[in-house]
């Protein structure tokens, strides 16, 4: 019997996403922070695979293949040796079949995405970006995915064509951009962005990165307003941080110092995101999943929080009770005390940390899309380079 496609899904109730993939496999040490691209299809394909495998296991709906930042673009950008070692095909096909693989040992399905270019930050137009944008698709194509997502894009035009570009393929399109609640980084609102998508032919709409479940969820209301407004009814997509910045600016966590390095004990705890799952299937999500942070245990949070509605457990559940059942077992009775609900709901979990801030002061360059710091090249970033950037930053 075939699968049923993701819109169906959609329309018969909640579909789980998968979590983040670039941050699992850095920590993992498979992926360069800096870069951020997925070359590890190709070099380490059962570190890739075994994330997959941990994500289904927690009840993913969709094993997306990790495919962010996968053009030939950003592979060359600032000294990145990728590009001469593999070609964005290349990882992504391999992407695919690793995806694939996984999802046939369950009920997923198979996504491929696309996200943001460094020749749309250069200026160089849009049959430029399109044309990177069709080399992905492409594979994605022939590969055979079940839809297609156009994620982490900061401005709306970007998204429009990557939108319309998918469009081309037949397939279910998904979008979702990194904004938040103030709209993208050319002052256009989260409302007018939401809309923007939809009228683009996006049967899926919605945000994930750069901020944490309760801004991301603030900004999905927003986009809500507009659609309904504007009489629009796409399904709703989440995909937030696990990590908490009710410190972010409009351009979300790259900009704290914390970043990317030192954000662990931002980590979002497991009832954090049951709240968080709650809260957007009330607001009317139906597509909800993760983004950097986002662990397997993360996901099985979800799994669990809406297991009614899903009409199934996921089989990570079997070694974990929601509310900390389990501790009925241990030995110590303090322990075995905090085995109820009420108990994880109201924690306020400490950060073991000595006169640390609860918040930081978030770097604001205010330069995007059309500033001359931006432009991007092939060469590497060089010492005196830096220094600039450190003297530019000095100056803010």
């Amino acid at each position: 019997m075939p699968k049923k496609g993701i819109l169906e899904r959609l329309r018969d109730g909640v579909v789980v996403g998968d979590g983040g993939f670039v941050f699992a496999l850095e920590k993992r040490g498979y992926v360069k922070a800096g870069p951020w691209t997925p070359e590890a299809t190709v070099e380490n394909p059962d570190g890739v695979r075994q994330l997959h495998r941990e994500f289904l296991n927690a009840g993913a709906d969709v094993m997306q293949a990790f495919t962010f930042y996968a053009s030939d673009d950003k592979l060359e950008n600032r000294g990145n040796k990728a590009q001469s070692q593999y070609t964005g095909e290349k990882i992504n096909k391999a992407a695919c079949d690793i995806a694939r693989q996984v999802a046939n040992e369950g009920d997923a399905l198979i996504l491929g995405g696309i996200s943001q270019t460094p020749t749309y930050l250069s200026g160089d137009g849009k049959a430029a970006v399109q044309e990177i944008f069709r080399k992905q698709v492409k594979v994605f194509v022939d590969n055979k995915v079940d839809f297609l997502l156009c994620e982490y894009f900061e401005h709306i035009e970007e998204m429009e064509w990557a939108i319309s570009v998918c469009k081309e393929s037949g397939l279910p399109v998904a979008s979702t951009m990194c904004i938040g609640p103030e709209g993208d980084l050319h002052n256009i609102s989260t409302a007018e962005c939401g809309v923007r998508m939809a009228k683009a032919g996006a049967d899926i709409v919605g945000i994930n990165c750069h901020f944490d479940p309760p801004t991301v969820l603030e900004g999905i209301r927003e986009m809500k307003k507009g659609l309904d407004a504007a009489g629009l009814k796409p399904f709703l997509m989440s995909q937030p941080l696990a990590f908490m910045t009710p410190d972010c600016n409009k351009q979300g966590f790259i900009d704290l110092p914390e970043f990317p390095f030192a954000l662990e004990s931002r980590i979002c705890t497991r009832w954090d995101i049951q709240k968080y799952a709650r809260e957007a299937y009330e607001i009317g999500v139906r597509y909800i999943g993760g983004c950097c942070g986002f662990e397997p245990y993360h996901i099985r949070a979800i799994s669990e929080e809406l297991e009614k509605e899903r009409g199934k457990s996921c089989n990570a559940s079997e070694k974990h009770d929601k509310w900390g059942e389990g501790l009925r077992l241990h030995t110590k009775p303090w322990v075995r005390a905090r085995a109820r609900k009420d108990y994880w709901e109201n924690l306020k979990p400490g950060s073991g940390r000595p006169l640390c801030p609860s918040m930081s002061e978030p770097d604001a360059w205010g330069v995007t899309a059309g500033d001359d710091i931006l432009k991007q090249k092939k060469d590497v970033t060089t010492d005196t380079e830096i220094n600039q950037l450190i003297t530019n930053r000095n100056r803010k």
